[in-house]
């Protein structure tokens, strides 16, 4: 798992739409829910899709917090930790990303920045394949929305014209 951490954090960064703090506590969560199933993850056919399940449910019960719902977004934080990598995803893809419902967000990071299938993506989100193609779909005609409306600046920061 110390090998596989680093990993699990760009995949819960993307997740989160670049909220690090919320990353580091949900592979925090993901990995203590691992050990306490440990028999069960060692027994998995595929331990890199059960690992997505575990953080993809982390995420969910997260969001499901009641005191989540009374934190303020704040435009500073006071303690600011270093930004996690995230391999060229500009500010724009960030913020579009951050706008889309979580398991709508989970389906498109995992079809389009990791490259599943659909079996896969619904696997790790425990859903039908239908619902993955369905969110996969709103999800990106939302994103294509977001960053049109974001032209200007998304495409200038790619050095891109139309």
């Amino acid at each position: 798992m110390v090998g596989r951490r680093p990993r699990l954090l760009h995949t819960a960064t993307l997740l989160t739409a670049g909220d690090t703090h919320l990353a580091e506590d949900l592979v925090q969560a993901a990995l203590t829910k691992l050990y306490v199933a440990w028999p069960a993850f060692r027994r998995a056919s595929n331990p890199d899709a059960y690992v997505r399940r575990v953080l993809v449910n982390a995420l969910i019960d997260e969001r499901r917090r009641v005191w989540r719902r009374r934190e303020k977004p704040m435009a500073e934080l006071p303690d600011v930790a270093g930004a996690a990598d995230t391999d060229g995803v500009g500010d724009a893809v960030q913020q579009a990303l951050r706008d889309l419902p979580p398991r709508m967000r989970a389906a498109v990071v995992f079809r389009y920045f990791y490259d599943l299938g659909v079996a896969e993506t619904a696997d790790a989100l425990n859903c039908s394949e239908g619902n993955v193609k369905s969110q996969t779909a709103r999800g990106l005609e939302r994103l294509r929305a977001a960053l049109d409306s974001a032209q200007p600046t998304f495409l200038s920061s790619q050095g891109a014209t139309r």
